[in-house]
């Protein structure tokens, strides 16, 4: 540690200019201190929180255009039939545009697709994991299959059951997108 303790004291000097060490606190107060000649820095440990909350917390919340959102999404398994005329899917973008504030949008959109960021081309150039053009889409299954929404984000798509009330789905959709946030599955 000690070879490297000036680039790594130069490092994070460079990394509070961008992010106040302030700021970081909120991820836990277990700090490894690093000193620099006679002062100390302390580094808060990422413990309690992940990196979907520094996405946020750097990058700020997103404005994101519900209308681009639906314009470019697919519709597969139940739902590719009727698109975004299902009912399930008319509940979906319903309680998307209307219910959701712009930070749970953005965590449904962490959510499915890994990234809070929307393309500042818009969602016409939405990329997976692999960088290619991956539409964000809303894969219709079972209740048989899994009760609550499943995401698969190197495709950019959400596994959304066919409920029989929005209030269900909102239920469901709300319970996976909170605890996808905290690290939690709901399988």
């Amino acid at each position: 540690m000690d070879r490297v303790k000036s680039q790594l004291t130069e490092l994070l000097l460079g990394f509070f200019d961008v992010i106040p060490e302030p700021l970081l606190t909120i991820f836990g107060s277990s700090f490894f201190p690093i000193l620099s000649g006679a002062s100390a820095l302390s580094l808060t440990i990422l413990s309690r929180s992940d990196f979907q909350e520094l996405e946020l917390l750097m990058c700020g919340l997103p404005t994101i255009d519900i209308d681009d959102w639906m314009k470019y999404t697919i519709y597969q398994g139940q739902y590719e039939a009727k698109g975004a005329s299902s009912k399930t899917c008319k509940w979906f973008w319903d309680i998307v545009r209307n219910e959701f504030d712009q930070e749970t949008r953005a965590r449904l959109l962490q959510f499915v697709t890994g990234t809070s960021g929307v393309p500042s081309r818009g969602f016409s150039v939405l990329q997976g994991n692999d960088g290619n053009i991956r539409q964000f889409c809303i894969n219709g299954v079972s209740k048989d299959f899994t009760l609550y929404p499943k995401a698969h984000t190197c495709f950019n798509r959400i596994d959304l059951p066919v409920y029989s009330s929005k209030d269900e789905l909102r239920e469901k959709l709300t319970v996976a997108v909170a605890t996808s946030a905290t690290g939690f599955d709901i399988e």
